[in-house]
């Protein structure tokens, strides 16, 4: 793994074979997709949480994420433009970012992060898998864009288990409702060995995914499990996996990955190599991405590294065993879209944090609430309590949004953080004396 190179002023951290992978893949992507129109090949608009994106793979079917999007046009400082276009059309300030961000791309004439055009969808595939915003999103869509809608709804796990009943009730949608749609658009019949075979290599790239992430027990974290899970988690979670590309990428950042643990080194940031270790957190509820770079430097400069988060199982939580099983093609596709974090209730959800509090050896719980985000901040402050009893860990509460520039105060979250890694330092001075 290359280390960063010191340059004048802030370090820049020169990109590894799996970044650079990674950054190709994307592109290209996004190109197929440009010229979509050209080829005669077919887009599905869908979502991260729940995506089928090994079942529309086997249609040769190409996946478009608008969530994805709006990040991206965050990322790039666009969502601001794109959230007042939407706003201007009356959508309420109290929508989800994500959704007007969406929007207001596609009104400003829907080009991807490469600057090309985005095909319009031939169909909407709706996965409902926690988030009532889908819903409405997706009705909007359908409006604006005259695409029909598949809906996949998904049983939310109340009592945080997947019975039967509830693995028969998708897979028969499945069967019969979503399948019959995707063999309508793309005029091909459907495939299980196909199938089966994308299914077979998600469960390779998943496999090498969860040992990237859990290499974050070890002391130094080689690995950021919050920001820099952010750059891991997206060919998975997105429009690649099923693929040979997601595969040999995660092949090769486990590599990476591994070489920074033989050499004892910490997290690499934008800004270059973490210096030490001073504190390990678990990290609840989606970054900001208007000031991605900025918020991750305020914990990088006080040597906080997040060791696990939430958000990094928000596509698939793999670390409890989840693979995508061959040989029950529909049944596992069914399991996975029941098993998403933000399926999950919250006892399921507080279960999984204390259980990473003490897995990892994290200093502390912080929450990231986001304003617009309800399926995450819904009952945060009551999980923290919880986590705070259960663990004995100090929690921490900060507030911005997903991409909306207008609720990111970095004065005010650089006060929270300073005071929280305070909070941390004073428990650790009581405990030792």
């Amino acid at each position: 793994m290359t280390s960063p190179t010191p340059t004048t002023g802030a370090r820049e951290a020169l990109k590894d074979a799996s970044q650079l992978r990674q950054k190709r893949m994307i592109a290209e992507h996004y190109t197929r997709l440009a010229r979509a129109p050209e080829t005669g090949s077919r887009s599905v608009y869908t979502f991260v949480p729940g995506n089928l994106t090994e079942l529309l793979r086997s249609f040769d079917l190409l996946p478009v994420l608008p969530e994805i999007n709006a990040l991206q046009s965050a990322m790039r400082g666009k969502s601001k433009e794109y959230i007042a276009i939407a706003e201007k059309a009356g959508q309420s300030e109290d929508v989800c970012t994500y959704v007007k961000a969406d929007y207001g791309m596609m009104k400003a004439g829907n080009l991807g992060p490469t600057g090309e055009k985005l095909p319009d969808p031939d169909l909407l595939l709706l996965s409902y898998t926690g988030c009532f915003t889908f819903l409405k999103w997706f009705e909007m869509l359908r409006h604006e864009y005259k695409a029909p809608v598949v809906m996949l709804h998904v049983p939310y796990q109340a009592d945080g288990r997947i019975t039967e009943s509830m693995r028969n009730y998708v897979v028969a949608q499945l069967r019969d409702k979503v399948i019959p749609e995707l063999e309508r658009i793309s005029g091909k019949r459907y495939d299980e060995d196909r199938l089966r075979e994308n299914l077979a290599r998600s469960a390779r790239a998943e496999e090498d995914l969860v040992a990237v992430l859990q290499s974050a027990r070890r002391r130094p974290s080689p690995i950021d499990s919050y920001f820099g899970a952010v750059y891991y988690v997206g060919p998975i979670f997105s429009a690649f996996r099923g693929t040979e590309d997601a595969c040999d990428y995660y092949r090769e950042l486990r590599a990476e990955i591994d070489e920074r643990v033989a050499q004892g080194l910490g997290p690499v940031t934008p800004d270059g190599q973490i210096g030490r270790e001073r504190f390990r957190l678990v990290v609840e509820g989606p970054p900001n991405w208007t000031h991605f770079h900025e918020f991750w430097r305020m914990f990088a400069d006080e040597g906080a590294v997040a060791v696990a988060s939430t958000y990094s199982k928000v596509g698939g939580v793999y670390d409890t065993g989840f693979r995508h099983d061959p040989d029950h093609p529909l049944e596992t596709l069914a399991d996975y879209c029941m098993g998403c974090y933000t399926n999950l209730s919250l006892p399921s959800r507080v279960d999984m944090i204390c259980r990473y509090v003490e897995e990892y050896e994290a200093d502390g719980v912080l929450i990231h609430s986001i304003k617009s985000c309800n399926s995450f901040s819904a009952g945060q402050l009551a999980m923290l309590r919880e986590i705070e009893n259960r663990t004995g860990r100090p929690g921490g509460f900060i507030e911005s949004d997903l991409v909306d520039p207008r609720y990111f105060s970095a004065a005010n979250l650089k006060n929270r953080l300073e005071s929280y890694f305070q909070m941390i330092d004073q428990k650790r001075g009581r405990l030792s004396a």
